[in-house]
């Protein structure tokens, strides 16, 4: 079954070259012109991933809500912001709301097709390979149990809900623990194509918050003063 993408975007030649595009790969497309009938038409039609305008007409954060609308009620579903704001202000609130890219207009239909490719490919390795895979491809660092494969994680036994960025970076800074690692070097750990320091810390704040969820003393993930972070248990 072909795999069904969302479009909310309200230039009407935009929204068809993305929509041709994808469709000629295979994919089932729907397209949104504004946040009201984009919101009405997932309330009837879960799509599989959802590429988002930030700013639709005059509401400048319409791709924002939809995000947030969409992950209420649909927290698993892959969102994508393709914009012309390109403020770092945006870029990191959209990467709060745990969009898997972050992508500035203009964008050629080539790039676009191949992202959403990989995405697809990624969403369905998790989803395919889960918690189905035995305990010999687990990887213990003390307390901390990773599986490279499915790409899930236990601290002191139980799972931590980490996101597939969040878990790049806890994977990096585990098998190097005691090493410092530079913003430089966990950027494209992310593997986002827009990253900033800001966005780094970010990401390692809400990884602590995970853990400390579990378990209040976790310490493990210290600051390096001007250079990274660095993973000391």
């Amino acid at each position: 079954m072909s795999k069904k993408i969302a479009i909310v975007e309200d230039d009407l030649d935009q929204r068809e070259n993305y929509s041709d595009a994808l469709r000629s790969e295979g994919y089932e497309v729907t397209a949104y012109a504004d946040k009201d009938e984009a919101l009405l038409g997932f309330s009837e039609d879960r799509p599989d991933l959802a590429i988002l305008d930030v700013m639709l007409g005059n509401n400048h954060d319409a791709g924002f809500e939809i995000c947030s609308e969409l992950h209420r009620k649909y927290p698993t579903i892959p969102v994508i912001f393709l914009t012309a704001r390109d403020s770092e202000v945006d870029r990191v609130e959209g990467l709060k709301l745990e969009a898997w890219d972050y992508l500035i207009k203009p964008i050629t239909l080539e790039y676009l097709t191949v992202r959403v490719f990989s995405l697809f490919q990624i969403e369905d390795r998790l989803t395919n390979q889960g918690e189905h895979f035995p305990t010999d491809n687990n990887s213990i660092f003390g307390e901390l149990t990773i599986n490279e494969i499915s790409m899930t994680a236990h601290w002191q036994g139980k799972s931590l809900d980490l996101t597939l960025t969040e878990f790049w970076l806890v994977e990096a800074l585990v098998e190097s623990a005691g090493e410092a690692f530079s913003y430089e070097a966990l950027m494209p750990v992310t593997r986002q194509t827009i990253v900033e320091k800001n966005t780094i810390n970010g990401h390692i704040r809400r990884i602590r918050i995970k853990f400390k969820r579990l378990d209040p003393e976790f310490n493990c993930i210290r600051n390096i003063f001007g250079v990274g972070y660095r993973w000391d248990c």
